[in-house]
């Protein structure tokens, strides 16, 4: 059997994450990664196991990330399943965790849906790739929350040896019977 990665990424850091882990994986299981706006069908019978990874941009997921949970909830709860979001708040340690962090609490507390492990990881800044509206935007949000403001930058805040220990925990989730 496999692990099914779903990912949903604004500006590439999720997809970088999930691709990741994925790699990490190898050597105990094979996977698929697959972006969940092209996600329409998917032979749910191949995997054993699927990780869900979304970042938030203005405060929200994608709403494709709801969706999903919504239509294909019974296949998730029958299968060992985990959640990792990316935002820039977890650029700060203390709020790098699904306790800590608004997003993923929120997210956690609406949905029917509850992953058997979850994570928050840092995502990126990466200003000369936004349009202009973003890169306005996000560059006021930094400022009001003490992060970098400088719109010729990149920054890069993904803990990659968080993700290695999350990969190594959702490879180790007992599977569920059927």
């Amino acid at each position: 059997m496999k692990a099914l990665i779903l990912f949903s990424s604004r500006d590439g850091q999720t997809r970088e994450i999930a691709s990741y882990i994925a790699n990490a994986l190898k050597e105990k299981q094979a996977s698929d990664v697959m972006n969940l706006l092209h996600a329409e069908t998917i032979d749910w019978c191949q995997y054993d196991r699927v990780l869900i990874g979304a970042s938030i941009r203005y405060g929200n997921f994608h709403p494709v990330v709801t969706k999903f949970v919504k239509q294909h909830l019974r296949e998730l709860q029958q299968r060992s399943s985990g959640f990792f979001s990316v935002n820039l708040t977890a650029r700060k340690p203390e709020k790098r965790t699904p306790q800590t962090n608004a997003y993923t609490r929120k997210f956690l507390l609406h949905s029917l849906w509850q992953p058997d492990c979850c994570a928050v990881f840092a995502g990126a800044l990466r200003y000369p790739q936004y349009r202009w509206f973003d890169r306005v935007m996000i560059q006021l949000i930094m400022r009001m929350t003490g992060g970098e403001t400088d719109t010729t930058k990149e920054v890069e805040y993904t803990d990659w040896e968080q993700v290695r220990r999350f990969a190594k925990e959702f490879a180790q989730l007992p599977g569920k019977s059927p």
